[in-house]
């Protein structure tokens, strides 16, 4: 079963809560560290654009990569109200190609746990260094092997809204560090009633992440080429600690 195909339709809605707004900010000042003030730079894994929207907004030449055409639809939807020059490209995080080097490369939301291998995660920090401008900088989140074992685990989430609910039930294998969620989702039909009672259509889609640990990431961002700089908490924006639950890294180009 494919992900973030008909998810992608309620995607922005159940996703409201998202800091893109404080994420955004948090790149743009690390950015602002290495004279990156403007320029141009990749969202990679951009799903629907909330936060290549916001860089585009504070001076940023943009370019999202995304392999979910269903989400990049909507990106491109945005883009037509914003009026901003993005370029979206249907592509693979672990082959994608680029016309050209940027200054920066981005990836959050985590994005980079859907690489399930180190294999794919070498491949694609690999075409990360590869695309950078020389001392580019490499800016993304991923959520910790912490998380998907205690805080999320085997659960079950449910949440009801007036035109969309969902039902997110979550399993988590401890020796794979795979972590499963299974989406059911039921969605509002637009003027559907039968006897005044509104109708609604239901689809599922199952979602597989791998949780890592700081020390793997660092390992692979060497393997790749990379040179690794910190990370951070990406909530509290403090130190890792072992209850991190998810962590920000940021890595520089360092030849070819």
């Amino acid at each position: 079963m494919e992900a973030y195909t008909d998810f992608a339709g309620v995607y922005d809605q159940l996703m409201d809560e998202t800091p893109y707004a404080q994420w955004c900010e948090n790149i743009v000042y690390e950015l602002g560290k290495y004279n990156i003030g403007n320029g141009l730079v990749l969202d990679l894994g951009c799903g629907t654009g909330s936060l290549t929207e916001l860089l585009a907004a504070s001076g940023y030449d943009m370019i999202g990569v995304d392999c979910s055409d269903e989400m990049l639809n909507i990106a491109c939807e945005k883009k037509e109200k914003s009026g901003y020059d993005i370029l979206y490209l249907n592509q693979d995080m672990r082959t994608f190609e680029l016309y050209g080097t940027v200054r920066a490369v981005v990836s959050v939301c985590d994005s980079l746990n859907y690489l399930l291998e180190e294999e794919d995660l070498a491949a694609c920090f690999r075409l990360v260094n590869n695309y950078l401008d020389p001392k580019g900088i490499f800016i993304f989140d991923f959520n910790t092997r912490y998380k998907y074992e205690t805080v999320i685990g085997d659960s079950v989430i449910a949440e009801n809204r007036e035109d969309c609910s969902f039902i997110w039930e979550n399993y988590y294998d401890r020796e794979s560090g795979i972590n499963e969620y299974d989406l059911t989702i039921f969605v509002r039909k637009q003027d559907a009633s039968m006897a005044g009672q509104a109708l609604f259509t239901r689809f599922q889609e199952v979602h597989l992440q791998r949780g890592y640990t700081l020390e793997e990431m660092q390992r692979l961002i060497a393997l790749s080429g990379l040179v690794f700089i910190r990370a951070y908490d990406a909530d509290t924006l403090g130190r890792v600690t072992d209850t991190s639950e998810r962590v920000c890294c940021v890595a520089q180009e360092n030849g070819k």
